[in-house]
């Protein structure tokens, strides 16, 4: 799977909401920073390029739709960012966000509960 650029995971998301899309409907989607349309059909014949995305053609239009599910370019992207920042730490990922305030004991408390509950 290769890295997307912020853009194109952008145009991702959007794709994943939509499930399938023309360009025009993805045009519609963003809100702030809209790419001209041409830029817009190239971004995502990129995607296509990557393997992120397909389409069914309709005479010389193309109706998008991903074929990387969200959740597994979210496993590729976390794996990736607990291997690149946090050394393979989950404790260390954790741990940063306890830090930074972004979890509350009460969520730590469920994530444990949860960890012993797995089984």
């Amino acid at each position: 799977m290769q890295k997307l650029t912020n853009k194109e995971e952008e145009i991702m998301h959007i794709l994943w909401k939509l499930e399938k899309a023309f360009v025009k409907d993805v045009l519609a989607e963003i809100k702030e920073d809209k790419p001209h349309y041409n830029t817009l059909s190239t971004i995502i014949r990129n995607l296509e390029d990557k393997g992120y995305v397909s389409y069914q053609a309709y005479g010389k239009t193309h109706h998008y739709f991903p074929i990387v599910s969200k959740e597994d370019y979210k496993k590729k992207f976390m794996n990736t960012a607990i291997e690149n920042y946090f050394n393979n730490s989950y404790k260390n990922v954790v741990s940063f966000f306890a830090k930074e305030e972004k979890i509350s004991i009460e969520e730590l408390k469920e994530i444990i509960s949860l960890i012993e509950n797995k089984s």
